[in-house]
């Protein structure tokens, strides 16, 4: 972490949550924000994944820039690739405030934003004027009063995604109302056959993703490999955040919504390891869920991943930890001659 990364922290962690998430867009967005410039690659670290040419395999998570409105910084921030959203057909507030809270002693967030963001249109535009670079994808969803949630998110392919690198179906957040119900595999394979469809009409035809859950049982992650290899999906994101809190210690650990950062490290690394058997690696894999270092990093890639994404960590460490991670990842696979794809999965079984 730089020194000016750590007064910026220090300043906004004075602040109300969302708040402080708010003012860090607006930096990024007037350049006030230290970033690389590029991201970090090399031919160690460069990889295809579902058709997308990567610099390296670590991606922003979606979340952070619900509204694509800092996109030409992020693009600059070390990252590999990038995950925006989550938008909706139209434009919704999401759940009443406060909404997001810190827990510094967790190195942990939670969060019931509830999809709070200004409509797959207003997105659309702003993803169609980013600047040339690394891949940038599109996490959909449901508007939460909609009466048919499956048709809401090829609602969203139709008007974004034709600006979009890849679109990720959130079928995971904990914070729409029985949004997680569409993780079954009978209303699952209905909402992939519509929003396939979608794409499919599309010119650029970008990669499908979808993003589980990290509190799916062993029959549920079952089900899920058996729908996204008959789908068929381009690849799987495990995971989004967990209703748990099992070894909280901080203030607000009680709080409703999803709980990501440290604490989830383990479950989601688990639940990324069964996936990767599950699927028996014919679905690339994206981990994400509590990476704060590089060995996290590489713990994921070991389980099953062939890239991860990270985001409540950045919260406590700054944008520098994408390039931190990236570099210390390729002096690794130098020093241990491996390539990415001779890592990915390489320790599967010490997570099962």
């Amino acid at each position: 972490m730089t020194p000016i990364e750590r007064l910026g922290l220090a300043a906004l962690h004075r602040l109300d949550p969302e708040r402080a998430h708010d003012l860090s867009i607006l930096a990024l967005q007037r350049g006030l924000v230290p970033l690389p410039g590029a991201p970090v690659t090399s031919p160690r670290l460069r990889l295809q994944l579902a058709g997308l040419d990567l610099p390296n395999p670590v991606g922003l998570a979606a979340g952070y820039d619900k509204n694509a409105r800092a996109l030409p910084a992020l693009m600059r921030a070390g990252f590999g690739f990038i995950e925006i959203g989550a938008a909706t057909p139209r434009p919704q507030p999401g759940n009443p405030k406060p909404r997001l809270f810190r827990l510094t002693q967790d190195r942990a967030i939670i969060n019931r934003f509830g999809f709070n963001n200004e409509g797959a249109q207003a997105i659309a535009q702003r993803l169609a004027r980013r600047p040339a670079g690394i891949p940038v994808g599109l996490n959909i969803g449901a508007n939460k009063d909609s009466t048919d949630r499956s048709a809401d998110f090829a609602e969203v392919v139709r008007i974004a995604g034709a600006h979009a690198d890849f679109l990720t179906v959130n079928v995971s957040s904990p914070n729409t109302e029985k949004l997680r119900d569409l993780q079954g595999p009978q209303a699952l394979a209905a909402l992939l056959q519509g929003v396939l469809a979608a794409r499919d009409g599309l010119p650029n035809r970008p990669p499908v993703f979808i993003k589980i859950a990290p509190d799916l049982d062993d029959a549920g992650l079952a089900d899920i490999a058996a729908v996204a290899l008959a789908a068929p999906v381009d690849a799987i994101i495990a995971t989004n955040t967990t209703l748990s809190r099992a070894g909280l210690t901080a203030p607000h650990a009680s709080e409703a919504g999803g709980l990501s950062g440290a604490p989830i490290f383990d479950r989601a690394t688990r639940v990324l390891a069964r996936l990767y058997r599950e699927t028996q690696g014919r679905v690339p894999l994206i981990g994400v869920g509590g990476i704060g270092s590089s060995e996290q990093a590489w713990q994921k890639l070991r389980a099953g991943a062939s890239a991860v994404q990270v985001y409540s960590a950045l919260i406590y460490q700054g944008f520098s930890l994408a390039a931190e991670i990236a570099r210390d990842i390729d002096a690794r696979l130098a020093r241990e001659k491996l390539t990415l794809a001779e890592l990915t999965g390489s320790g599967n079984a010490d997570w099962l």
